[in-house]
């Protein structure tokens, strides 16, 4: 099994620190993304949104390979193929609980980092485009005052039990700073928390 990701891609991170927290391996191809690989030919034909991650898992003589290239599904796949230790509930509820609280981080906050992050790590100030900016982090600060809500009184988001909803978040919240954005008290802990798991710092990239 392959694995074909770039150490500052957020969505990459997830999927690593998936694979930590279950205690396994896969082979980790870095796709350099500075030197346009994942534009070129031979990784399109893995991957035609020319994104990262993407999961590769060989298949036998006669076989085709099995490809995967969206985080949310690869995290479920994964999970699907080493349940232990769980990080999703054993009870239907519980699980479509995950389910809710990855898809509203992928929609409600990761979607809006898009504007924020790669410009305010990698371009001057005077190319960044304010006014979306300024639109991303009112939609994320909104956001985070329901996170703040749902977290109220508790450690993680769905029965008490760290979980792919936190897998999925870590990535995102860690830029928090970077985005002049302060947490609120319960979402502070709760990144506190997740943050400072071996896995997540594993996998944390270089500032």
């Amino acid at each position: 099994m392959q694995l074909y990701y770039h150490p500052l891609s957020t969505f990459s991170r997830r999927v690593r620190i998936q694979l930590r927290e279950k205690g396994r391996e896969v082979d980790e191809i870095l796709v350099d993304m500075a030197k346009r690989e994942h534009k070129g030919a031979a990784y399109r034909e893995l991957n035609p949104y020319a994104r990262v991650p993407t999961l590769v898992e060989r298949g036998a003589a006669g076989q085709e390979d099995f490809v995967l290239y969206e985080s949310s599904a690869i995290m479920e796949y994964l999970e699907s193929l080493f349940p232990t230790p769980a990080l999703v509930p054993s009870d239907a509820r519980g699980r479509a609980l995950v389910t809710m609280h990855i898809k509203l981080c992928d929609l409600q906050l990761a979607v809006h980092t898009e504007a924020l992050i790669f410009p305010r790590r990698f371009l001057p100030r005077e190319r960044w485009d304010l006014p979306a900016q300024q639109r991303a982090i009112d939609a994320i600060a909104k956001h985070l005052a329901l996170l703040e809500q749902q977290l109220s009184g508790k450690q993680y988001l769905v029965a008490e039990t760290y979980s792919l909803a936190e897998v999925a978040y870590t990535p995102f919240v860690e830029f928090l700073p970077l985005l002049e954005l302060t947490p609120p008290p319960h979402v502070a802990a709760w990144i506190e928390r997740i943050s400072s798991r071996p896995s997540a710092l594993a996998t944390r990239p270089n500032p």
